[in-house]
């Protein structure tokens, strides 16, 4: 029976399972949010489900399968907004790293019969299938962030998600930069927000896990991780981490191929 409340359907795809256990996490917050809104798909919190259309459903990893391509085009007709949150759901995720690679080469070297197996030859978005109405990025995301969305879509107002670099997250907790002080190489640049700058704080460079910022110029950022001491191959596998398949970083990368 319908209570009137709005329906919020969690849907996931190739991918570790770390965003649905971040929102699980988020335990206090979702008391309340529970109050606001009508669980109607989760499996990773409960077998029980209630059938489509959704006002809003979140899409966590990446399509890898021709079967996920079909199925995200399903999820998108029945849910009034789509959000895909994470970097397999926003960019390919760490599986997009077959996107350089032969995808047939390693399913010979993996399975004893690969014919059996049905796979695209790239790890893509949700937005390289179907429109997506926000996305939210990091590997996994903030838990504050990821609430922050879905409330704002409930009451239907843009999400307010900064789009700066982890730089400012280093400067607003006092962090001394790593790559001036120590030479450290680092991403933090030209890497979105949200993580709290968790890695520079603990005296290492970012790692990418957030994706890269709004306009990120990362050729700048090449240019001196080069002049100290970073050589082209390491240039390449810098960018091919979290987000290796997010346009900025990916570009970058191939920049830096032999």
């Amino acid at each position: 029976m319908s209570t009137g409340k709005p329906t919020l359907a969690v849907w996931k795809f190739a991918s570790c399972d770390g965003c649905q256990l971040t929102l699980l996490d988020c335990e206090q917050a979702l008391l309340p949010l529970a109050d606001e809104v009508d669980i109607a798909y989760f499996l990773e919190a409960s077998s029980a489900t209630v059938a489509g259309p959704y006002d809003l459903s979140i899409v966590e990893g990446s399509v890898t399968t021709p079967h996920d391509a079909e199925r995200i085009q399903q999820i998108r007709a029945h849910s009034r907004r789509l959000v895909a949150i994470g970097a397999c759901a926003t960019a390919g995720g760490i599986q997009a790293l077959r996107n350089f690679a032969d995808v047939d080469e390693f399913l010979a070297r993996v399975y004893a019969s690969p014919a059996y197996i049905a796979t695209l030859r790239d790890s893509t978005p949700s937005s390289a299938h179907v429109a997506v109405d926000f996305e939210l990025q990091g590997c996994p995301p903030n838990p504050d962030q990821l609430v922050e969305v879905i409330r704002a879509f409930l009451a239907g107002r843009k999400p307010a998600i900064p789009s700066h670099s982890v730089c400012m997250e280093c400067k607003r907790r006092g962090n001394v930069c790593v790559m001036v002080a120590h030479g450290t190489p680092c991403l933090g640049p030209v890497t979105h927000a949200g993580c709290g700058a968790l890695c520079p704080s603990y005296h290492r460079g970012c790692y990418g896990c957030f994706g890269p910022m709004e306009t990120p110029n990362t050729a700048s950022l090449s240019r001196w991780l080069g002049e100290h001491g970073t050589g082209q191959p390491e240039l390449v596998r810098v960018y091919r981490l979290y987000y290796a398949n997010a346009p900025a970083f990916r570009a970058e990368s191939e920049a830096h191929e032999p």
